[in-house]
């Protein structure tokens, strides 16, 4: 592997976990004041260099990968099911609804049906924060890339906007990876076959004011903040820096914009003291804490992982 595709490999990883911790204490604040950013890690409902449910349902997902060697929906979903079951800190509403139906004993095909009839925000980010580990386990191969981004939303997260806004990302990510300018990229990525709305959003996004962004759970909202993170500023501290002082839901479009920041920039482009700060809980509540060597160490097994070729149906 080319050692530039590699380091861009590592930097979505961690880029990742660094928007979310970064995120973290910032989670349904108002946006901060333009001349009081939050540039360092710091405590919040968790330790300072904590992650959330967004690195835990990615990590999920790659442990998933790693063990099935292809996106496999059922054992994606057990484990899921798994994760609530362990009674984390923090789960998105959505995703919270689908997953306690599948303890109470519904089907997944069920849980999500009830879900999606009962619960207004079926278009949240769920899907969306967790995405990135299919983009760095099919590094080299687009269409399968593309084909599991749509397998892991629909798990949970159904929506079109939803599934589309994971295919978004990670062909982001892909070409982000093969070493394409930003603005080739989004020129590229805008070429899939989008929801109307979720086109519009993404191609004026870097045009928005930042009071105009919202940065909610709603998915489109997350990706409008990931968008003019990236194309609005010159360096990956200075990306997520900004999104994630939007505030609202911050650890989620630090995440997203973590990966897709760290994958154009590389793990060289990460600042030391976010690095060093990382210390995230995995499984939640085992005590077993995960540090930013790990995180790398994850990045290259799953960059290296060989993907069955009839997978994904």
């Amino acid at each position: 592997m080319d050692a530039k595709i590699q380091n861009r490999i590592r930097g979505c990883a961690v880029g990742a976990v660094c928007g979310d911790a970064l995120g973290m204490p910032l989670e349904f604040c108002p946006p901060s004041p333009r001349d009081e950013l939050v540039r360092d890690m710091l405590p919040g409902r968790l330790p300072a260099g904590s992650f959330t449910d967004d690195t835990e349902l990615a990590l999920t997902v790659a442990e998933s990968l790693l063990a099935c060697k292809q996106i496999d929906p059922d054992d994606l979903w057990r484990r899921f099911v798994k994760w609530y079951q362990s009674d984390p800190l923090d789960v998105g509403l959505y995703t919270s609804m689908v997953l306690k139906s599948a303890v109470q004993g519904l089907t997944r095909e069920e849980a999500i049906r009830h879900a999606r009839e009962n619960s207004p925000l079926e278009a949240s980010n769920g899907s969306l924060m967790r995405c990135w580990a299919v983009a760095l386990a099919h590094w080299n191969d687009r269409e399968k890339m593309l084909r599991d981004s749509a397998i892991q939303s629909m798990v949970t997260h159904t929506h079109p906007d939803c599934v589309a806004a994971s295919i978004f990302i990670n062909a982001m990510i892909y070409e982000l990876i093969h070493g394409a300018d930003r603005h080739e990229a989004l020129t590229t990525c805008l070429k899939l076959d989008l929801p109307d709305e979720l086109h519009r959003v993404i191609l004026a996004a870097p045009n928005k004011r930042r009071n105009a962004l919202r940065n909610t759970g709603w998915v489109l909202h997350s990706l409008e903040s990931v968008i003019w993170g990236l194309m609005t500023t010159e360096s990956f501290e200075d990306a997520l820096i900004q999104v994630v002082n939007l505030g609202s839901d911050s650890d989620t479009s630090g995440a997203v914009l973590g990966a897709v920041a760290g994958a154009y920039y590389g793990l060289d482009a990460i600042p030391s003291r976010w690095l060093f700060a990382i210390q995230g809980v995995w499984l939640p509540r085992t005590g077993i804490t995960l540090h930013v060597g790990e995180i790398i160490t994850l990045a290259d097994r799953l960059a290296k992982i060989q993907i069955n070729p009839n997978s994904g149906t």
